[in-house]
């Protein structure tokens, strides 16, 4: 009806009437009435109170009053008003404009309005910290004070530096570098290959001489020094327990497993950190189990009293063979 030119019949007073208003309401009130009206009358709305010809007619009245509204505020603002009203004016379907941006089909035009979205906005976050800046320090008592401030700190970095270079060059005319080991001498390089970068050899050479050590190798020791440690002490542990253990002996080997987990826990966690800066992937460690760790303890320990105890039985033994052994020798003669 609107591309064809349709005109209503009803006039304005009645459009009113039809949609419960008087003259001189907003525009807010007219949309709410006619929401309500359409609710009521709409063909395919659930109410007892349906009709289509009901419908028809307070839709006229709507477009009707729409047109009086818009026909008052285009008189008293102009024609920004106008363009106000037709586009929340009543349409089927509501297509996006992209505000004029982008050629193609419409998804094409979408994705290039998003693009244009983000540049705008991204345009807008850079002019608002300029602002700010701006706003911050211009003519700002404090700003100056920290530029001033700064610029002391500059001028004291290079007197210091100018200080040394004088106390630097002072020595060198007295000769209290001559005595220097190596003076007049090439650097040593770690290698002869032509691939391989000598500043790079000389700085690693520089550092390794003065017991540089990279950090993932210290971690290794570390974790490798502390296991061993920890070993140790819990079977020095169970060594001072008796065999069998008694009720508190066995309480006591509770509460020295429980110390033990702990320091595994914390361990493994120094394992966590070897993992992330080691450069090679094999040489990654992998987490310490508590109970492997108490049972490698518990087999140690029996290794050592078997140890203790075996000395006794050789003993015993050898001086048995040296008992009997003419016994022996006799029955072999006799055989003979």
């Amino acid at each position: 009806r609107m591309l064809s030119g349709y005109k209503p019949k009803n006039d304005v007073k009645d459009s009113y009437k039809v949609l419960e208003l008087e003259e001189g309401c907003s525009l807010d009130d007219v949309r709410n009435s006619y929401h309500n009206l359409a609710k009521k009358y709409h063909p395919d709305s659930s109410s007892g109170m349906a009709d289509s010809r009901a419908f028809i007619r307070v839709e006229e009245a709507y477009r009707v009053v729409l047109g009086d509204l818009a026909a008052k505020q285009k008189s008293d603002s102009g024609e920004e008003e106008e363009d106000q009203f037709k586009s929340k004016s009543l349409q089927h379907r509501h297509y996006l404009s992209f505000e004029g941006v982008g050629i193609g089909t419409p998804s094409q035009r979408e994705k290039q309005y998003m693009q244009f979205r983000v540049d705008r906005a991204t345009e807008q976050v850079l002019e608002y910290r300029q602002q700010r800046l701006e706003s911050r320090y211009a003519g700002s008592d404090l700003s100056r004070a920290q530029d001033v401030r700064q610029s002391k700190k500059v001028k004291i970095t290079q007197a210091v530096e100018r200080l040394v270079e004088d106390l630097i060059q002072e020595s060198m005319a007295k000769g209290d570098f001559d005595n220097l080991s190596g003076k007049g001498k090439p650097l040593q390089k770690f290698s002869h290959s032509p691939h391989i970068d000598p500043m790079t050899h000389n700085l690693n050479r520089i550092l390794i001489d003065n017991g540089y050590q990279p950090e993932w190798i210290l971690l290794q020791k570390e974790i490798r020094e502390t296991i061993e440690r920890l070993r140790k002490s819990i079977v020095a542990s169970r060594r001072k327990l008796g065999e069998p253990m008694t009720l508190s002996e066995q309480k006591q080997w509770g509460r020295v497993c429980e110390q033990f987990a702990e320091d595994i826990r914390k361990l493994n966690k120094r394992v966590d950190n070897f993992n992330l800066v080691v450069p090679i992937l094999s040489r990654q460690m992998v987490h310490f189990s508590t109970d492997k760790e108490i049972l490698r303890a518990r087999k140690t320990y029996e290794a050592v009293v078997e140890k203790v105890s075996d000395p006794g039985t050789k003993e015993n033994g050898g001086e048995e063979g040296k008992r009997f052994g003419w016994k022996s020798s006799l029955l072999r003669w006799l055989k003979l």
